[in-house]
Formats: structure tokens, C-alpha cells, sequence
């Protein structure tokens, strides 16, 4: 799937976005925000701005923060070279 998204992040959201797409392949394709990656108080924000860009989604289970990722992320994971079309 190729959208060609017009997704412009800054570099730390960006690297955010790639290290839980890498990570995706360790939780069934929803990472826990704050387990292997985003640890750093710095990365809430980075979150928040993949969230108002439309590439993810969160929800909260039992305390832990898990990342969903949206058709538009999963296309520009692609764009990027991360393929998480095994995703539902």
C-alpha cells in the first residue's frame, strides 16, 4: 500500500514513529509506548504530535500505554521501509 502521505514530523518524532513501527514486530503489532521505546519524558510529546498527525492511536490498559497504528502510519512505516501490512 502506497498513499504517498504528506506526513511532516519533526526529527524526534519521526525516529519515535520508526522505533515503534521496529517494535511492532515484538507486541502483535501494538507496541507498548514506554517499554522498549519511549522511556524519555521528551517522547510524550513526540507521541502526541504522531497522534494529531493521524499515524496512531493509544489506549490504556491495566496502567500501560499501547500504540495502534493507523492505515495512514502503517503507509508512511512503508514509505520508510517498515512494512506492517501484516497488521489488522
Amino acid at each position: 500500500m502506497n498513499t504517498n502521505t504528506e506526513v511532516t514530523l519533526t526529527e524526534h518524532s519521526h525516529l519515535l514513529f520508526i522505533e515503534l513501527a521496529n517494535d511492532a514486530g515484538n507486541w502483535s503489532g501494538t507496541p507498548l509506548f514506554g517499554g522498549n521505546v519511549g522511556d524519555e519524558v521528551s517522547d510524550k510529546g513526540n507521541l502526541t504530535d504522531l497522534k494529531k498527525k493521524g499515524l496512531v492511536t493509544t489506549f490504556e490498559d491495566e496502567g500501560c500505554s499501547w500504540v495502534v497504528f493507523t492505515e495512514v502510519g502503517k503507509a508512511y512505516a512503508a514509505e520508510n521501509g517498515v512494512d506492517l501490512s501484516w497488521i489488522d
